[in-house]
């Protein structure tokens, strides 16, 4: 249990937590602590409302959240007038109005949607199009030689390409923990290892039950990602939606390798998924990915070495100075796909239960837009909470490569990780803070 404000937290005797004893109560209880469920918490907690985040990991972003591309986006591509492209838009403006307060980077590096091939190239005219209409009103088109001179690396097969310049590169892991730190600093309590197993609704209030106790609330938010769908079969009886995970493997390249790189490199867009990409990261490398592989399991985040190795090939392919540049890593994440290409934001008529599903690649951006659309929700339906005046605004430390770190200041005590350059004095601020590592 992490925060304090106007919660009961109890434990059987001896320490062991009891699920059928009372662990908190409160105006919103959020189950799920990865990006959508960390920001809703912020959102609620700046509104004065009495804040319950339930994860059933050790540690938030254990799910979905863990694995994406890490990109602040502009929603260029978004369907018009669609509830992503709105929270996407809205997301997007508030991460750049809050950055500063929070310390969270940006690197400003925009993208280019580049056509390989003259079918590709045909289809640029409708993503300007599709931008402009979006409020992209900086999109613009740029031929082959302006191309290459704007990514002198890349392959000189390709043909054309839209600028985005507002498409940024940010830190996947910073921004939900500084989200989940403001929440706790106004007031919300975090609860990990706390499975929800089941919960009843008496008509005012909800008693979910979990694995560490009991959590009244009179509003609860399901932001569970991968589970969602099985949560409110376990709880509400049905779902609106089915989950379909789909595996999203990545390749990381060396820091040495960052040099060739200037700009987010995008796909011109499949029907399924936005298509593999190459861009820099926060942390100085290249990365390439996400595939799209459609499975069953929701928890096999597993790599395999042909699809790393085809990946490696397809990044070649579109940056040829990354061939004999070393791998540092390789990671998957799984996106929360359903039956349709959209967000599911469901509310469950009578019940105070709302779901949010379906959030893919864009998520990373849409969240602080996704828990203004909730906090709405909740007000249209009666809700009455009292914002605060004043909220607190904790900052997270720097790991961006391009901004002063920490072991530039005196007195970090030692180097513990010596590639990258992470020091004694954060390690212990990441496990003695408000939301220590799990």
């Amino acid at each position: 249990m992490i925060g304090n404000r106007n919660h009961e937290d109890t434990k059987t005797p001896g320490g062991k937590p009891d699920g059928d004893a009372p662990l908190a109560h409160g105006d919103i209880a959020i189950i799920g602590g990865g990006i959508v469920g960390c920001a809703l918490a912020r959102r609620m907690a700046l509104e004065g409302a009495c804040v319950i985040l339930i994860e059933k990991a050790a540690d938030i972003l254990d799910g979905a959240s863990k694995g994406n591309a890490a990109i602040l986006h502009t929603g260029f591509d978004a369907p018009a007038g669609s509830l992503e492209w709105k929270c996407v838009r809205r997301g997007y403006d508030e991460y750049l109005k809050i950055r500063e307060s929070l310390n969270l980077p940006v690197l400003e590096t925009g993208a280019l949607v580049a056509a390989w091939t003259r079918g590709e190239e045909e289809r640029l005219a409708d993503i300007l199009r599709q931008a402009h209409d979006n409020g992209v009103g900086d999109a613009h088109p740029l031929s082959r030689s302006q191309v290459l001179a704007a990514e002198p690396n890349l392959d000189s097969r390709v043909r054309a390409a839209i600028a985005i310049p507002g498409e940024y590169v940010i830190d996947p892991w910073s921004a939900p923990l500084a989200y989940l730190l403001q929440a706790i600093g106004n007031g919300a309590r975090a609860f990990f290892n706390a499975q929800v197993t089941g919960g009843v609704f008496d008509g005012a209030r909800w008693c979910l039950t979990t694995t560490r106790g009991q959590v009244r609330a009179t509003h609860v938010v399901n932001c569970a990602g991968l589970y969602g769908d099985h949560l409110d079969k376990s709880v509400l009886g049905a779902a609106a939606f089915t989950i379909k995970p789909r595996k999203g493997q990545f390749i990381v390249f060396d820091k040495a390798a960052r040099g060739s790189l200037n700009s987010i490199i995008l796909p011109v867009p499949g029907e399924r998924t936005k298509g593999i990409l190459l861009c820099p990261t926060i942390f100085g490398n290249v990365m390439v990915g996400p595939t799209a592989e459609d499975q069953e399991r929701r928890d096999d985040a597993s790599v395999d070495e042909e699809t790393l190795r085809a990946l490696i090939a397809r990044a070649i392919a579109m940056l040829p100075p990354l061939a004999g540049a070393p791998v540092t890593a390789a990671y998957a994440g799984i996106r929360p796909a359903t039956e349709r290409k959209e967000y599911r934001i469901v509310q469950n008529a009578g019940q105070n239960w709302i779901t949010v599903g379906g959030i893919r690649s864009t998520g990373l951006t849409a969240a602080l837009g996704i828990a203004r659309h909730i906090h709405r929700l909740l007000s249209s339906r009666g809700a009455v909470f009292d914002a605060l005046e004043e909220p607190l605004s904790p900052r997270v430390p720097n790991l961006a490569e391009h901004l002063p770190r920490d072991w530039e200041r005196p007195g970090y005590g030692e180097i513990v990780c010596h590639c990258e350059m992470v020091t004694d004095r954060e390690i212990r601020a990441a496990m003695e803070g408000p939301a220590p590592a799990g």
